[in-house]
């Protein structure tokens, strides 16, 4: 219902989505990082989110399992869909993140920019140094060491 009362043609725009997902960060600038989500649940590409993309992607980040979690996460971090996250790519995301979540964030010293949380991430994920990180290596590195969703989620509780 709510989905229908919001999009009434049953189709959500990046602007609509944008100005909804930013009402969940009244402190913080959510728009890029609603473009990346939009991205993501938009599984089709046509540049709108229909009502079975909205729940396949809600169903999936809610009660899906780590590795459906992961999977979708690594599919928002890889911008330009090669099925590797370079470090650019990484730090467009992250940046987004800070930007959003701003000021509330209390961070160590290692993570006090988006670069220096991309090179902790690099340094754990990216297993062959060849400085990318394949969806192997980000499901490897995430589940061994749950800090590093601690860090791709931006969860700053320990």
């Amino acid at each position: 219902k709510g989905f229908l009362k919001d999009c009434p043609n049953g189709q959500l725009s990046v602007e609509e989505f944008k100005k909804i997902y930013g009402n969940f960060f009244p402190y913080g600038d959510a728009s890029k990082f609603a473009e990346h989500v939009f991205r993501t649940f938009d599984a089709n590409g046509d540049g709108t989110i229909d009502f079975r993309e909205f729940i396949c992607a809600l169903s999936v980040t809610s009660r899906g399992k780590l590795e459906q979690k992961l999977k979708w996460a690594f599919t928002m971090y890889d911008l330009d869909g090669d099925g590797f996250i370079t470090r650019q790519e990484m730090l467009e995301i992250v940046t987004s993140i800070y930007k959003m979540v701003g000021p509330l964030m209390k961070l160590p010293e290692d993570e006090s920019t988006p670069a220096k949380r991309t090179d902790k991430i690099f340094k754990q994920m990216d297993r062959n140094s060849d400085g990318k990180i394949s969806v192997e290596e980000f499901l490897v590195g995430a589940q061994e060491d749950h800090s590093i969703v601690r860090l791709l989620q931006c969860d700053t509780s320990s």
